[in-house]
C-alpha cells in the first residue's frame, strides 16, 4: 500500500500530495505555488514543505502530476521539479485548454498549443510505473476538457471532479467545460469498488463543518453527495449545474493561473524590458 501524505493551503483551499511506495518512489500531486496578486509575486511556502517532507522521507520522485489546468491557485510543478527532479504530466487534452486560452491571452507565437510544455501528455487507460506500483490514468472530463483521475493502489485523486459529500461536485461553466461530461466522469469514478478512498483537490468546508477534510470514497458519494448521488438522473445533475453555475462567481486568481499552468507551472516569456506581465482580458462597458 501507498503511504499518501496531504498537505493544505489555506489560502486557496487546495489539497496536494505526496504518494510514496514501500520502496521509497513517490509521485507529487497537484502541487500549489502562492501567489499573492496585491504584490503581483510568488511564494514557495506550501512548495517548500512538500520539498523538506521528500527530502526527509529520502524519497526518489518519479512524477509531478496535474489533475487539470486549475484555475484557482498556480501549480508548482516547474518550481518542484527543478529542487526533485521527476517529470511533469497531465491529461493529453491539456491541449484543447490551451487552444482555447491561447486567444483569450492574446498569447504570442512563443507558445504551442502541443502539450510541449509538460514532459508527458497522458491517454486514458495510461499506465505509470511508481516504484513497486501503478498509477493508472483515467480520463474524466467536465470541468475542463483535460481533467484526469489517477488511480494508484486502492486511492483515486480525483482532482476537482468531485468534492467532500456534503459539498458536491465541479463548477462546468469554464471553457470547454460541460456538464453531461461531468455526470458521465463521475459515474465511472463511481464504478470503481465502493471501498475505494477519493482524495479532493479542495474543500472548503459547510456552514455545518467548519473543519477541512481531503478523504471520503466511493461508497459514501454513491449515498451521500449532495449533487449527484444513486437517486439523481443525468437530466436531474445536468439541468441543477448549469443553474448553479449561471451564478457562479469567477475564481479571484483565474486569469493569472490559467496562463501559467497552460505553461506547465511556467511565467511567460518576459517582455522586451526583461520583466514578466501576466496578462488581463478587460471587458470594456
Amino acid at each position: 500500500m501507498p503511504h499518501i501524505e496531504p498537505f493544505f493551503d489555506e489560502t486557496t483551499f487546495s489539497y496536494s500530495y505526496v504518494v510514496s511506495t514501500p520502496d521509497r518512489h513517490a509521485a507529487i500531486i497537484d502541487a500549489v505555488l502562492e501567489f499573492d496578486p496585491s504584490a503581483v509575486r510568488t511564494h514557495t511556502r506550501h512548495a517548500d514543505a512538500i520539498i523538506d517532507y521528500v527530502r526527509t522521507q529520502n524519497l526518489t520522485v518519479d512524477w509531478i502530476l496535474e489533475t487539470h489546468v486549475h484555475a484557482d491557485h498556480f501549480s508548482a510543478a516547474q518550481y518542484l521539479q527543478s529542487k526533485l527532479g521527476g517529470q511533469v504530466a497531465i491529461g493529453e487534452h491539456v491541449t484543447d485548454v490551451q487552444q482555447l486560452f491561447k486567444g483569450v491571452f492574446n498569447a504570442g507565437p512563443e507558445f504551442c498549443c502541443n502539450g510541449s510544455q509538460f514532459d508527458r501528455l497522458l491517454r486514458d487507460g495510461d499506465q505509470l510505473a511508481l516504484g513497486e506500483l501503478c498509477i493508472e490514468v483515467l480520463h474524466t472530463p467536465g470541468h475542463t476538457p483535460a481533467c484526469v483521475t489517477y488511480l494508484i493502489d486502492g486511492a483515486a485523486f480525483v482532482g476537482d471532479t468531485l468534492f467532500m459529500p456534503d459539498y458536491g461536485s465541479a463548477r462546468t461553466d469554464f471553457p470547454g467545460g460541460n456538464a453531461h461530461d461531468l455526470y458521465h466522469s463521475i459515474q465511472r469514478i463511481l464504478k470503481l469498488p465502493g471501498t475505494t478512498a477519493l482524495y479532493v483537490c479542495h474543500d472548503y468546508g459547510t456552514a455545518n463543518r467548519q473543519t477541512f477534510q481531503c478523504l471520503t470514497d466511493v461508497e459514501t458519494q454513491k449515498h451521500s453527495n449532495i449533487h449527484i448521488n444513486d437517486d439523481v438522473s443525468e437530466a436531474d445533475f445536468v439541468a441543477f449545474r448549469q443553474g448553479r453555475d449561471a451564478d457562479l462567481a469567477a475564481p479571484r486568481l483565474l486569469y493569472p493561473s490559467v496562463q501559467f499552468n497552460m505553461r506547465g507551472g511556467a511565467m511567460p516569456p518576459a517582455d522586451a524590458n526583461g520583466r514578466v506581465y501576466l496578462k488581463l482580458p478587460v471587458k470594456v462597458a
